[in-house]
C-alpha cells in the first residue's frame, strides 16, 4: 500500500491513546494484514474496537484486544495470606517460600501446599500446588504443559543390562530424538489421534501450532528431559500393575508437551497479564477465569497440550517395546505442570494447579524419580487432603543450572556415574546427579502421602547433547 494508516487515522476511529494504538499499527504491518486495502483495514479495526472480547484468542490481535479492554483504577490487591502446609520445610529454599506465600494471597486462592522438592521457578514454585476458585493460572500449570513420567515393565531380567549393554545403548539412540533440531523423518513417523483433534483448528491460536506438533511428536526435550533403561525393582505384592515382587529390566521416560505446550503457555500468560493486573512481586500468577471466552479456549488447549506429552511419551515406549521385540508387563504413567478440576474434603469445585508436583490421590500409582544416580519410585497415593493429593514430582533441584555449570567439573561427574554404574549418552553439567536433592531425604518428609511398591534404579541413560 502506498500510504499507511498511523496513529491519528485510529483516533479518529476511537482508539484510546495508549498501549492499544501501537500494537494495533504494529499489527498491521504484517505481511497478510498489509495487503488489505484502508477501507477493509478501517473496518476490521472499527470491528476490533467495539467488539474486542471477540479478539481475545485470535491470533493476530488477541494483545490489542486485551489492550482496549478496560483496565482496572488500579491493581488487583492481594488478600490476608491463606493457610497452607508446607512438607519437608528444613529441606526448602527461601525464595520458593516466598514465591508459595505470594500465591496464597490471591483473592482466588482457597488451598495450597508445598512438596518437598520444591524450589524456585516463575510464579507458582515448582512443588507447589494451589486450588483456585473458578480461575486458572497459566504460569502455575507451568510452561511445559503435561510434563510427565512414564514407566514400562518388561519380562526381562537385570542381567540383560550388563549382558547387552551395547544393544540397549543402539536402541535408546534409534529410538529416540532430544532437542529442537532432530525430529523423526517422514518415513520414521508414527500417526496418533491427538494430531487429529478439532483443538487444532476450533482455537485461532493453535492454527499455526499444527505443523510443528506434526514434526515434534515422539520426542523428547532438553535440560532435565530423559529416556532410560534401568532395573526396576518391585516390593509390594499387592501392587495393582499385577507384576510379582523381584526385578525387571524398565524403560522411563520424563518429557512434555515441547513447543505446543511452551507456547500455550507463553500466549495465555501474556493474556493473563493484560486483564488481570497484579502487584510486580505476583505478575506471574495472573489469572483467566473459567467463564470468560480465554479462560476456556486456555483449558482446551492445557488439555490439548497434556494429551499431546502423553502420545510422546506412549511412542517412545512402542518405539523401544518394538527394537526390544518386547512386551511390556505393565506400565505406569503420571504427569505434572497442569490443572485438574477437584473437590475439596468440603464439596467444593476446584481447580487444582501442580506445578512440578504429582497426583497422588487415594489409589493413584505414580513415579517420583531420584537422579541418574539414585533410584526412582514406584508409588501408590493415599489421598492426603493436607497436600490437596499431591507427592513430589522428583528429588528436586539442590543447584541452579548455572551454579551446576560453575561449580562441578566434567571428569568428576563421570567418575561419579562410572561408579554408581551408569553410562550417560549426552546430559550436560547442569543435569550432573550432584544438582539435585537427595531422593530419600524427600520420601522421608512425604511417607505419609505415598506408599512406596517399588524402585527403579538407572544404567542407561540418554539426554539431550551431543552422543
Amino acid at each position: 500500500m502506498a500510504n499507511q494508516l498511523r496513529g491519528n487515522d485510529l483516533r479518529q476511529l476511537g482508539f484510546p491513546e495508549g498501549r492499544a494504538i501501537g500494537l494495533a499499527l504494529a499489527q498491521l504491518q504484517r505481511k497478510h494484514l498489509k495487503r488489505l486495502s484502508h477501507t477493509d483495514q478501517l473496518a476490521l479495526l472499527n470491528l476490533l474496537l467495539q467488539t474486542p472480547n471477540n479478539f481475545l484468542t485470535d491470533l493476530d490481535w488477541s494483545h490489542t484486544a486485551a489492550a482496549l479492554l478496560p483496565v482496572p483504577s488500579r491493581h488487583i490487591a492481594l488478600t490476608e495470606r491463606k493457610p497452607y502446609v508446607t512438607f519437608g520445610a528444613e529441606h526448602i529454599e527461601a525464595g520458593a517460600i516466598h514465591q508459595m506465600e505470594t500465591a496464597m494471597k490471591l483473592p482466588v486462592t482457597v488451598a495450597g501446599a508445598l512438596m518437598p522438592d520444591a524450589h524456585f521457578g516463575y510464579g507458582l514454585p515448582i512443588g507447589g500446588v494451589l486450588a483456585t476458585d473458578n480461575a486458572v493460572i497459566p504460569y502455575a500449570v507451568g510452561v511445559d504443559i503435561g510434563c510427565r513420567m512414564a514407566l514400562s515393565i518388561f519380562a526381562l531380567p537385570p542381567q540383560y543390562l550388563t549382558q547387552r549393554v551395547q544393544e540397549l545403548r543402539n536402541v535408546l539412540l534409534t529410538t529416540t530424538k532430544f532437542g529442537n533440531r532432530d525430529v523423526f523423518r517422514h518415513g520414521q513417523k508414527i500417526g496418533h489421534e491427538v494430531l487429529e483433534r478439532d483443538e487444532f483448528a476450533s482455537i485461532p491460536f493453535l492454527r499455526n501450532k499444527h505443523e510443528s506438533a506434526i514434526a515434534q511428536i515422539g520426542t523428547s526435550g532438553s535440560g532435565n528431559h530423559f529416556v532410560e533403561f534401568g532395573i526396576v525393582e518391585i516390593t509390594d505384592a499387592t501392587n495393582e500393575m499385577g507384576v510379582p515382587v523381584g526385578q525387571y529390566l524398565g524403560l522411563l521416560s520424563h518429557s512434555g508437551s515441547r513447543g505446543l505446550g511452551a507456547a500455550v503457555a507463553q500466549h495465555y500468560t501474556n493474556l493473563a497479564k493484560d486483564v488481570c493486573k497484579l502487584p510486580a512481586e505476583a505478575q506471574h500468577l495472573a489469572w483467566l477465569t473459567l467463564d470468560s471466552e480465554a479462560g476456556q479456549e486456555y483449558w482446551a488447549a492445557m488439555n490439548l497440550a497434556g494429551d499431546y506429552a502423553s502420545a510422546c511419551h506412549h511412542q517412545i515406549h512402542q518405539r523401544v517395546a518394538r527394537a526390544l521385540g518386547e512386551r511390556p508387563l505393565a506400565k505406569v504413567e503420571n504427569h505434572h505442570n497442569f490443572a485438574w478440576k477437584e473437590r475439596l474434603a468440603d464439596g467444593r469445585e476446584v481447580i487444582v494447579h501442580r506445578k512440578g508436583a504429582t497426583p497422588a490421590g487415594k489409589g493413584v500409582l505414580g513415579i517420583i524419580p531420584g537422579s541418574m544416580t539414585a533410584p526412582g519410585f514406584i508409588v501408590r497415593g493415599r489421598g492426603v487432603a493436607d497436600s490437596l493429593g499431591s507427592a513430589s514430582h522428583g528429588a528436586g533441584r539442590l543447584m541452579s543450572r548455572t551454579r551446576a555449570k560453575a561449580e562441578l567439573g566434567e571428569a568428576d561427574v563421570r567418575r561419579h556415574l562410572q561408579q554408581h554404574g551408569v553410562e550417560l549418552i549426552g546430559g550436560g553439567l547442569d543435569e550432573a546427579p550432584m544438582a539435585y536433592k537427595d531422593i530419600h531425604t524427600v520420601m522421608a518428609s512425604q511417607q505419609d502421602l505415598v506408599d512406596v511398591l517399588g524402585t527403579f534404579t538407572p544404567k542407561i541413560v540418554r539426554m539431550d547433547g551431543a552422543v
